[in-house]
Parts: structure tokens; sequence; C-alpha cells
């Protein structure tokens, strides 16, 4: 099933085999940024965590991803959620 993406904040997609292949957790992101139930979510192969708010959050997040070895756009991606409310995105993996 796809996942909503909401507009206005930045979203983080992870490849599911690339999350589990270094070893990230839910625990480990939520000591990070606090998510709620709403801002972890697992669909199939893809993970989404977000909207996050604050750049340097997702700044830090991007650099500790690259820094485990993920590569972006192969393992993981970051859509902006700059789009307006009106439109509605849904995210998949393959």
């Amino acid at each position: 099933m796809p996942l909503d993406i909401p507009a206005g904040s930045p979203t983080l997609l992870i490849r599911r085999d690339a999350f589990e292949r270094v070893g990230l957790t839910r625990q480990r992101l939520d000591e990070r940024l606090n998510l709620t139930a709403d801002e972890f979510r697992v669909e199939g192969q893809l993970v989404a965590v977000g909207p996050l708010v604050g750049d340097a959050a997702l700044d830090d997040l991007l650099a500790e991803l690259e820094g485990l070895g993920l590569g972006y756009f192969d393992d993981f991606f970051e859509l902006s959620g700059n789009w307006p409310e009106w439109l509605r995105l849904y995210a998949v993996a393959r």
C-alpha cells in the first residue's frame, strides 16, 4: 500500500533492506528525533521518516546515513515537502 507523503516538511524515504543492512532501528531514530507513530512508517520495502521539522535534524540525519555507508538516491531519498497542500503524493518501493 502506498504511503501518503504530506506537504509542508521534508520526509525521508529509505529502502527497507538498506535500513536493516546498516542496523538502523526505530529506537535509534526516536532517540534523536522523538518521532510520533505517524512520523515513522513502514510499508513493504519502504521506510518513511517524517515529516521532519527543522533543517538541522534532516541535515544531521542525511550525514549519519551517508556515514553508515548508505548512498543518497540509491538507498534513501528526501522529499522536500515543498508542494501545495492541494497536491497529494504517495510513495511505494518496487
